[in-house]
C-alpha cells in the first residue's frame, strides 16, 4: 500500500521543480556558466541565433533592446547551426562576428540544437507545454524569441520576423 502510494505520487504528482532557473549552460567560447537563476527578478529574451541568416541583423537592435532596458532585461542569444548551416562557424568565429560587427555584450552560449531529440534542456523547457505550463511552441527559424517574466514564467514566443522593439515584446518591459 504504502508502495503504492509512493509511486503514484512519484510518477503522477506534477514535478514542482520545473522552473526555467533550473537550468545553466556554457557562455560562449569561455568556460563560464550561465546560470539561468541568476536572473530571477528579470526579463529574459531568449534567442536562437545565426551569423548567416536574413535575420541576422536584428542583432542590432537586440543589443540597443539590452542596453535600454538592463536594468530589467537579460537577453540570450543561443547560436544553432539546424537551419540551413547558417552558424557553421567556431564559438570563436560567432563570438568576434557579434562584437566586431554588432557590438553585442549581451550573455551568448555555447552553439546548441533547439529542435529535434537532441535539443537542448532549456529548449525543451521552452517548447513543452507540460514543463513551461503555458503552451507547446515550436522554433521554426532562426531568431524564433521567448520571453520569460520575472518570475521565470514563458509570457511568449515570438516568430523570427517579429522585430526585438516590437509592441509585443517591449509591452512587457515599460
Amino acid at each position: 500500500m504504502y508502495i503504492s502510494f509512493f509511486l503514484f505520487f512519484l510518477f503522477v504528482m506534477p514535478d514542482s521543480n520545473n522552473s526555467i532557473y533550473q537550468y545553466q549552460i556554457q557562455a560562449l567560447n569561455s568556460d563560464e556558466i550561465i546560470d539561468l537563476s541568476d536572473y530571477q527578478g528579470k526579463t529574459m529574451l531568449l534567442v536562437n541565433v545565426a551569423s548567416k541568416c536574413g535575420y541576422t541583423p536584428q542583432y542590432e537592435d537586440l543589443q540597443k533592446l539590452f542596453e535600454t532596458y538592463q536594468d530589467r532585461l537579460v537577453i540570450i542569444g543561443f547560436p544553432c547551426n539546424q537551419f540551413l548551416f547558417q552558424e557553421s562557424g567556431s564559438e570563436e568565429t560567432i563570438a568576434t562576428f557579434c562584437k566586431k560587427n554588432y557590438g553585442v555584450t549581451f550573455p551568448m552560449t555555447t552553439k546548441i540544437k533547439v529542435k529535434g531529440n537532441d535539443k537542448h534542456p532549456i529548449y525543451n523547457w521552452l517548447t513543452n507545454k507540460e514543463l513551461n505550463g503555458v503552451s507547446d511552441n515550436t522554433v521554426s527559424w532562426n531568431f524564433n524569441k521567448f520571453l520569460i517574466d520575472g518570475e521565470g514564467n514563458l509570457i511568449g514566443h515570438y516568430k523570427s520576423s517579429v522585430e526585438p522593439f516590437a509592441e509585443e515584446i517591449i509591452s512587457h518591459l515599460e
